[in-house]
């Protein structure tokens, strides 16, 4: 085994060595404690067969442990200034390959195809917390055969995926993640752990992609339409939120009527329903005549 990188001696001596600069535009916190390392690659339950996707990798902390346990790593990193340090410090590996690139422009579906002949691949990443949401939307909205996502984000932003309905973290994005995945919790990573330090505690969380949808619905993307208008406004009941954000060319009152045809209140709310709850109004929202709007759909997770 060679020198671990994650280290705050060695991470220290490559930075300085290189006269690298941070940026806070990419969100760049380096791990800085081999031991994270160890039981992060533990969480992701790799195997010496499988093909490791990393985004971010940073100055190598993470990359270098990937690459002793498993086939091969491709790590993808936006910022062209740690290109040459992660050809120095993962030089004496012949597993991983480093591309320049920002994930969210690459065609993901032509890289997994040439580089793991399409087959299933494993995503284990120290995510950038400004960008973490995109990301895993990107992974999972697209059906890339990916079936495990282990990532570093924030404490609170793994909270928000696991969360229940009716509690205070559940939201657009706790539905998102839970339709696609079974999330857990692995551990917690204090500031400590990171060079520099953020100003926030981190968390690894585990989403195992289910062979299946959580849940069926006539139509996937009215079903994601539905759910980002119900977070869109919190304080919001369901029915004002879907009568005005929804744009369904459904009526108030053709809402109202669908509410209480599946037995609801019509002052319910959005943080009340579970994923079979908005699959069952998506549905009759689609027997009742309405649809999607044409517009593209700005609303975002939360």
């Amino acid at each position: 085994m060679k020198e671990r990188i994650a280290t705050p001696t060695k991470t220290r001596q490559i930075i300085q060595k290189n006269s690298f600069a941070f940026k806070k535009g990419y969100g760049q916190n380096f791990l800085i404690d081999s031991n994270i390392l160890d039981n992060i690659v533990s969480s992701a339950e790799i195997t010496p067969e499988d093909f490791v996707l990393e985004i971010g990798p940073g100055i190598g902390s993470l990359t270098q442990v990937l690459a002793e346990n498993v086939r091969r790593v491709l790590a993808v990193e936006i910022d062209s200034a740690l290109i040459p340090i992660l050809r120095q410090t993962l030089a004496g590996y012949d597993n991983i390959e480093i591309l320049n690139q920002d994930i969210l422009k690459t065609n993901l579906d032509t890289l997994i195809r040439e580089k793991n002949d399409g087959r299933p691949i494993k995503v284990v990443a120290n995510l950038p917390y400004y960008i973490t949401t995109p990301i895993l939307m990107e992974l999972l909205e697209k059906h890339y055969p990916v079936t495990s996502l282990t990532v570093m984000v924030q404490k609170e932003v793994a909270g928000r995926m696991q969360a229940l309905p009716g509690t205070k973290d559940y939201g657009a994005l706790s539905v998102a993640v839970q339709y696609y995945c079974d999330a857990e919790i692995a551990m917690v990573v204090p500031p400590s752990c990171f060079m520099p330090r953020p100003k926030v505690a981190s968390a690894v969380i585990m989403l195992r992609v289910l062979p299946e949808r959580r849940v069926k619905t006539l139509d996937e993307d009215l079903f994601f339409h539905i759910v980002k208008c119900a977070f869109g406004q919190r304080r919001k009941t369901l029915l004002n939120s879907l009568s005005n954000q929804g744009n369904l060319g459904l009526s108030k009152e053709e809402l109202t009527e669908i509410l209480r045809g599946l037995g609801w209140d019509e002052r319910i709310r959005g943080e009340t329903l579970g994923l079979p709850e908005f699959a069952r109004l998506t549905d009759a929202i689609i027997h009742a005549g309405g649809a999607k709007p044409a517009e593209p759909d700005t609303a975002v997770f939360r």
